[in-house]
């Protein structure tokens, strides 16, 4: 249970593998940076609180009507308002800024946590239709005081992918607040760019390359919207 309190973890996944921890980057905060409601209620273990989730996610997915030519945008929304009713935004990107959170105003906390949840929602993007065919199996369940960590595996037609759920008790409902994916920790991800970026260009660099990127996804948006 000592994974529960410490969240750093190793090596970076690779990109189809970092699109599906947007799933619950935008439900750990995404989910989620306490801009997200919560939803689970206090009868539900952390365990079911995940797989309710998963379940509405995958089956926006499936849905024949958001599949249809023009729905595409449709679907995104659809996906996104689950997230952020499950995922604990703000306190996952304090924890991807790290100390520079400390120093901020609370307009600029607000600003970066909006920036954050885009980040998220644009990676989720580009590979959220590859998840409808996979397979969720629920390995295990652990509880330290107010914390959880959920253990599964997603397999595929090609690969298996192990997950680890991190959640937090708060007000009787479980929000998540890091996915660990195959050994890669989401927080631990950003936090490692989000420093080297600061480093080379400081806070506003970071916020600067944060709002270049959205803008970029969404002209690219509204130039192939049908």
């Amino acid at each position: 249970m000592s994974q529960i309190s410490n969240r750093a973890a190793g090596k970076k996944s690779n990109c189809c593998k970092t699109d599906l921890g947007m799933i619950w980057g935008l439900m750990a905060s995404l989910v989620v940076l306490l801009i997200g409601t919560p939803v689970a209620s206090a009868e539900q273990t952390a365990t079911e609180s995940v797989k309710s989730t998963i379940d509405e996610v995958i089956h926006i997915l499936n849905s024949e009507e958001l599949n249809q030519p023009g729905s595409s945008v449709e679907r995104r929304q659809k996906i996104e308002h689950v997230i952020r009713q499950h995922v604990s935004y703000e306190d996952m990107a304090k924890r991807a800024l790290g100390w520079p959170w400390i120093e901020l105003t609370d307009t600029e906390r607000q600003e970066f946590v909006a920036l954050f949840v885009q980040l998220l929602r644009d990676t989720l993007a580009c590979r959220i239709d590859n998840y409808a065919d996979e397979q969720v199996l629920y390995l295990s369940e652990q509880r330290e005081e107010n914390f959880a960590e959920v253990r599964a595996k997603l397999s595929g037609p090609k690969t298996e992918t192990l997950l680890d759920f991190r959640l937090a008790d708060l007000f009787g409902r479980w929000y998540v607040q890091d996915v660990v994916i195959d050994g890669a920790g989401l927080v631990s991800n950003y936090h490692a760019q989000f420093a080297s970026i600061i480093r080379d260009h400081s806070y506003a660099g970071l916020v600067n390359k944060m709002k270049e990127k959205t803008l970029v996804v969404k002209a690219f948006e509204t130039i192939t919207a049908p």
